[in-house]
């Protein structure tokens, strides 16, 4: 039973981190400032539920879980309140997006 446990947390943990490396590509690889807060923003959230979920099943049922479990509360409810915060400032301070080349050319048409 112990293996089983070892093998879905070592699968959490590593799924986890691969969305949260996928993030960090995404910052690096995007173009504009909003497109690079939503790749931040989704991928970061689901990685660090299943880095926690692998977390709490390598502690089993003790305070240490339920610290994991408070942590992971806390970054459910700031993280999309803090990424909408940043947009909304960017918004108000007139950052605009990024637009391809064929948006931005007037039509012949």
């Amino acid at each position: 039973m112990q293996l089983l446990i070892d093998v879905i947390s070592w699968i959490a943990i590593v799924g986890g981190s691969f969305f949260v490396v996928t993030g960090g590509v995404g910052i690096l690889r995007l173009p504009d400032f909003f497109t690079r807060l939503h790749a931040v923003s989704m991928p970061d959230t689901l990685g660090i539920g299943l880095i926690v979920l692998g977390l709490v099943l390598q502690a089993g049922f003790t305070l240490t879980s339920v610290k994991l479990l408070f942590i992971l509360l806390f970054i459910l409810f700031t993280g999309p309140a803090a990424t909408h915060a940043l947009a909304k400032a960017a918004l108000h301070g007139d950052v605009e997006p990024v637009l391809s080349e064929e948006e931005d050319a007037p039509s012949n048409s």
